[in-house]
């Protein structure tokens, strides 16, 4: 299996699950992560540019783990 990136739109959909399954409104999310209500409602309808600073916020708010893995060969960006 392949693995890609995560849309802005997927992300917000796991957002929504994680919250739904601790059964949390979305202003009760956005208290408990420190961040507005309108916030939520963008992450989870997928806003492209959303704050990452504040879905960290969010995602750590709901017990979520975020994971990056370098490619095998990393090369320096910007030198060949």
């Amino acid at each position: 299996m392949t693995k890609r990136n995560l849309t802005p739109a997927e992300i917000g959909g796991i957002v929504r699950t994680a919250r739904k399954a601790q059964n949390l409104r979305q202003d009760e999310l956005a208290g408990a992560a420190g961040v507005g209500l309108r916030f939520i409602v963008d992450l989870e309808a997928g806003k492209p540019t959303a704050q990452i600073g504040k879905m960290l916020q969010v995602l750590e708010a709901l017990g979520c783990e975020l994971q990056f893995k370098l490619p095998p060969e990393q090369k320096t960006i910007g030198k060949p």
